[in-house]
């Protein structure tokens, strides 16, 4: 064999002919890629014709199916078939804006719009930035009658030495001093029992009656508001010569101020116990003429029999006189054991455990859950809690005050 047949040979060579490298080399050259190959250099950074892509043609765009029960209630001229009636709003849920999660009157929320005066109209809620306490929903007043509007002029309320009464609100935690006199303007704001409408009034903290909603604002910083979940075994006092566990045994935080208990559980009976320093708001608790309703969960055994809870309705004759519940309900039954509701509003010694005893069903467990509008919600046993400002301004409206 020749020398130039051993040269082309496939043995000695790389697979390809020289012209095929020499065409490959001048291929290169051409495409400009200088800087090390089709992944370095101009393609790379989009220069030069190394970095045209080859043409694809466009997909075909997709329809967007639209019901045409629909499309049907579209603007004339626009049925299922056009693109436009299809097109999705752009504007964002107002669930979405900025600050929609906000409570009105903190910073970042949104502005509230203005009422168009319809009685349901939305607007801005006292106290709804408050972060304790319950949520009540409306305040439930007494029935009282009032005058007309006019029937004290506002020039009247003015005291001139007083603070603003946007800025008292304001202070006292209601909301922001501009939601506050929008809430002034809309004729939300009572005081002393008149409907104040100017923002100009003036008026003093320490003497002046405020409402918004109905809810009453308490204006006197020292007054105590607490709720207390009494566990069984705890006597309702304060102290105990016999050295038994008291509801001061409890109060750690506020061992200067002097608090009294609204009302008594015996030492079996477990549950809500209100704690203050308001002697007005504690007389007319325990006040019979007011009847603030008190409600009990009752655990006795079963089976309980159809008609007991009619009678216990209708009323029982007891030692001291005539007894009943406001209300029965059975909330679960197991072998052996019956859990029952009942609310009533006298305040008589033991008077939910004597009216069981009176119709054959002595108690077992005796828990009181709830006083007037205030809850003991998923409180624990033992502990103490202050009251929030709307639950403040329901207890208070719910004895008149």
């Amino acid at each position: 064999m020749t020398q130039a047949g051993r040269q082309g040979s496939p043995r000695k060579g790389s697979g390809r002919s020289g012209t095929e490298r020499n065409t490959s080399q001048r291929n290169t050259s051409e495409g400009g890629n200088s800087g090390g190959g089709f992944r370095g250099g101009a393609a790379k950074r989009g220069g030069g014709f190394g970095s045209e892509r080859s043409h694809r043609a466009p997909k075909p765009r997709e329809e967007r199916f639209v019901d045409p029960d629909e499309a049907a209630g579209a603007p004339p001229g626009r049925g299922a078939t056009d693109p436009k009636a299809a097109k999705p709003s752009s504007r964002k849920p107002a669930a979405r804006k900025p600050g929609a999660k906000k409570a009105p009157g903190t910073p970042g929320a949104l502005k509230p719009k203005p009422r168009t005066g319809r009685p349901g109209a939305a607007a801005s809620k006292a106290f709804g930035s408050e972060r304790f306490g319950q949520n009540l929903g409306p305040v439930r007043r007494p029935s009282r009658k009032r005058g007309p509007r006019g029937e004290v002029p506002q020039s009247e309320l003015h005291d001139a030495d007083g603070v603003r009464l946007q800025k008292v609100m304001a202070s006292a935690g209601v909301a922001s001093r501009r939601v506050c006199e929008e809430m002034i303007a809309e004729g939300r704001v009572e005081v002393d029992g008149q409907v104040v409408t100017e923002l100009g009034v003036r008026i003093d903290p320490k003497t002046a009656v405020v409402h918004v909603d109905g809810l009453r604002i308490q204006l006197d910083e020292n007054l105590v508001y607490m709720v207390f979940n009494k566990p069984k075994g705890v006597v309702s006092t304060m102290e105990d010569p016999e050295g038994r566990p008291c509801i001061s045994d409890f109060l750690r935080h506020q061992q200067g101020e002097r608090l009294f208990h609204v009302g008594r559980l015996d030492v079996a009976t477990e549950g809500l116990l209100l704690l203050t320093n308001d002697g007005e708001l504690a007389n007319r608790l325990t006040h019979p003429s007011y009847e603030v309703p008190k409600t009990y969960l009752v655990q006795v055994r079963g089976p309980f029999p159809q008609g007991i809870g009619a009678q216990l309705k209708e009323g029982v004759e007891l030692e001291d006189g005539f007894a009943s519940v406001d209300s029965f309900r059975l909330v679960d039954s197991t072998p052996g054991h019956v859990l029952i509701e009942v609310v009533l509003h006298s305040g008589k010694n033991r008077i939910v455990r004597r009216l069981f005893d009176a119709v054959g069903f002595p108690v077992l467990r005796l828990v009181r859950v709830k006083v007037g509008p205030i809850g003991l919600g998923d409180q624990r046993q033992g502990s103490i809690r202050n009251l929030g400002k709307q639950e403040v301004g329901h207890l208070l409206a719910s004895v008149g005050l």
